[in-house]
């Protein structure tokens, strides 16, 4: 996964550090477009909005494959070895830098990020809105996603 936004940590380091994913969406914000409206900022205590709650979420990522969508309370968590899904009910939290997305998957906590963000799944010409973090239990991975109203760019998926 390729990605840049204005984050000022890594998240590879995030992920050395253990740190939780919510605290990633709070460092990784774009901010506003004079730059005032950053974690941090006193001023901005809205939580983010650029995803409607109506909308549906597509998220994918590579080294392992998986992907999916949420939609509502439910996720669908999709790989390989299952391709047609397995479905976990999630809380939506809205934080002041993104989404997340949190539930059980396997017996396990799991917990889908999604930031604003260019992204590239490294495999394909597209550009993609969103960053996406998973976490599921103490693996996390990396990813892209999009939205019917925010798609990505580039050729249509094979």
């Amino acid at each position: 996964m390729s990605t840049s936004a204005s984050c000022p940590l890594p998240i590879r380091s995030l992920r050395a550090l253990g740190l939780v994913l919510p605290l990633a969406l709070a460092a990784c914000h774009a901010g506003g477009t004079n730059g005032t409206n950053i974690p941090g900022d006193r001023k901005d205590t809205s939580p983010y909005d650029g995803i409607a709650t109506s909308e549906t979420v597509h998220f994918l990522g590579t080294e392992p494959f998986w992907g999916g969508q949420v939609a509502g309370g439910t996720l669908r968590w999709e790989t390989p070895e299952n391709p047609k899904g397995e479905d976990v009910t999630v809380t939506r939290l809205a934080g002041r830098g993104g989404l997340s997305y949190s539930g059980v998957l396997g017996g396990k906590a799991f917990t889908l990020a999604v930031s604003p963000g260019q992204c590239s799944d490294g495999m394909s010409d597209r550009s993609f809105p969103f960053l996406v973090m998973v976490r599921i239990g103490e693996a996390v991975r990396e990813g892209c996603g999009w939205t019917d109203k925010q798609p990505y760019k580039g050729a249509t998926a094979p």
